[in-house]
């Protein structure tokens, strides 16, 4: 499941991801929330927790996120990963040349931090 995190700075957009996320947690939180976002905004700064109670994304989930991606090419301004996983940090590196906006990895210790960069204005 994917969930709104609470207390984000002005113009942030928090979610955590939760057990395994399945294509309804696209369809009725992640969508709505970025469409909101971007009609408030212009724009989406993200900041995506994966903690240890992540598991997986189902394949039709997985689906989803690259359509959300193909949708709203140039709409995520900034996207904070959070995660202990050691894998976020070389895939942050790797797809953020594909990526309009920018990206960075930051440790599940670092939340406060990985908010505060991704209210900052963009360099």
């Amino acid at each position: 499941m994917i969930k709104l995190l609470s207390g984000m700075p002005a113009g942030v957009l928090g979610l955590e991801a939760i057990g395994d996320v399945e294509e309804e947690d696209y369809r009725d939180v992640v969508m709505p929330a970025v469409e909101a976002a971007i009609a408030e905004h212009g724009k989406v700064r993200l900041v995506y927790v994966l903690g240890p109670e992540f598991d997986e994304y189902d394949d039709d989930a997985a689906w989803e996120d690259l359509k959300l991606g193909v949708r709203h090419p140039t709409s995520f301004e900034r996207i904070a990963i959070v995660t202990d996983a050691r894998w976020a940090g070389p895939m942050v590196r790797v797809f953020s040349v594909l990526w309009p906006g920018q990206a960075r990895a930051f440790r599940l210790a670092d939340l406060e931090a990985a908010k505060r960069w991704a209210a900052d204005e963009a360099s």
